[in-house]
């Protein structure tokens, strides 16, 4: 969902344990099969360059895998408490609203922290900001499991947020800078779509670890998981290109108010505000809604639901190449205004049954993920040279909508008192959204 730019290093190369087994190029690159570098260099024998070209393959195929693990268990921890917001609500006798800053606090602070490391990581380069991301996730998970109050645990959900964002825009930088223009893309997608799935993933694991072992073994579990990842992705993945020094907050922050004030470029950001709002506000609706009339099992269906709709997101590009890029971004919104329509029509009938929210939640999860990426093309190209800026602010402001879905949906849902009101709100802000991508241009194929 972010992108930036990437760091160097002299890292262990994957799949040989020995680094004369796959070199990296002066540039950082990957070497590709047929001895080119990924900054279009060319290794100096041609009996070295047969012998090390599976090699390199096999660093391609473990690299992409460690990024792409990795960008699921990050993300997951930004959903993980979807499922436990109503538990916590008992848990420590405080209300719906209160208990769900225990998911807003973590996007809020990872809106944040995307600015922050993504210029840290241009400075200390995208391999150690990621391994000292995942160890402070490794430290900060378990002590969550520790809060005795409500206040603490959402203090700490707030720190985990930070840390967490540390791994996106590294991570996207890092596929950007050292696999050659061909395969970067497909990593890029690749990762994309673990961060997508993590919508799913972390829903799934939160509660199945909850009901099976409590949930303070949610975060016992994922600080394990995290150290784990460090580990791996410290010991395998190879380094990367030299930092760069040259950029500095406060001139990130500058380039932000002059794209802001870009007509077209304020189009997109409010259609991006409404993705994660709707998204983890249909979650946290349906949690608390749902979980009075079904069982466990269910509701571990309707969770699941999502996740064939998630993995459509790779297709975007081949469906931008045949539709163009905003009528794709149209119908992935129109989509999901159908999916938040239905569910709010079904919660209006007498009984409201499974085979409504099942695929309607799925519609949902499918328009958005063809959505964003088609989004994300149509911010880089308005935003020209400051592509890279424009889409990192796009991000910030992707999860400020993740921190307001929970709590506009739980407060709609305590005014009205009616079942189907948060939902009627949420298709009302994607129909705006639609309405909105209407005046965007239509850019080239």
């Amino acid at each position: 969902m972010e992108a930036s730019e990437a760091s160097k290093g002299g890292g262990r190369s994957a799949g040989s344990g020995q680094a004369s087994n796959d070199k990296h190029s002066a540039g950082g690159g990957f070497l590709t099969h047929g001895g080119h570098t990924a900054d279009g260099g060319h290794a100096a024998a041609a009996g070295p360059e047969k012998a090390e070209a599976p090699a390199a393959g096999r660093t391609y195929r473990m690299s992409t895998s460690i990024l792409v693990w990795c960008a699921l268990a990050v993300v997951s921890s930004l959903y993980i408490t979807i499922p436990l917001t109503p538990l916590f609500a008992r848990q420590f006798d405080a209300p719906l609203q209160a208990a769900a800053w225990t998911g807003s606090a973590f996007s809020l602070a990872y809106a944040v922290g995307l600015l922050l490391w993504g210029t840290l990581s241009d400075r200390a380069g995208r391999k150690p900001v990621i391994v000292f991301g995942l160890l402070a996730l490794a430290v900060i998970s378990p002590l969550i499991g520790l809060a005795g109050t409500l206040p603490a645990l959402i203090a700490l959900r707030a720190v985990q947020g930070l840390a967490a964002a540390s791994f996106a825009p590294s991570a996207l930088a890092y596929a950007a800078e050292m696999y050659p223009p061909g395969r970067s893309v497909t990593v890029v997608g690749l990762i994309t779509t673990g961060f997508m799935s993590a919508g799913v993933a972390g829903q799934i694991y939160g509660s199945s670890v909850a009901e099976s072992w409590g949930w303070t073994y949610v975060f016992y579990w994922l600080g394990g998981i995290y150290l784990l990842s460090a580990v791996w992705l410290g010991g395998w993945l190879p380094g990367g290109t030299r930092p760069r020094r040259n950029e500095r907050l406060p001139d990130l922050l500058r380039q932000f108010g002059s794209l802001l004030k870009q007509k077209k470029l304020q189009a997109c950001y409010l259609i991006a505000a409404t993705f994660l709002l709707a998204f983890v506000g249909m979650y946290t609706g349906l949690e608390a809604v749902l979980t009075r009339q079904l069982g466990s099992d269910q509701m571990l269906l309707v969770r699941a639901a999502g996740l064939p709709g998630v993995l459509l997101s790779p297709l975007a590009g081949r469906l931008a190449a045949r539709f163009g890029l905003r009528k794709v971004l149209q119908a992935g919104l129109a989509m999901a205004v159908i999916g938040l329509a239905s569910i709010a029509g079904g919660l209006m009938l007498p009984a409201f049954t499974l085979p409504i929210v099942i695929p309607m939640s799925l519609m949902l999860a499918a328009g958005i993920a063809i959505a964003i990426p088609a989004l994300i093309a149509i911010i880089g190209m308005l935003g020209g040279e400051a592509r890279a800026i424009a889409v990192t602010l796009y991000t910030f402001i992707l999860f400020i909508g993740a921190t307001l879905g929970p709590l506009a949906v739980l407060w709609t849902l305590q005014t009205t008192g009616r079942d189907y009101a948060a939902f009627v709100l949420l298709t009302a802000l994607m129909l705006a959204g639609w309405a909105v991508s209407r005046r965007l241009p239509a850019p080239d194929r």
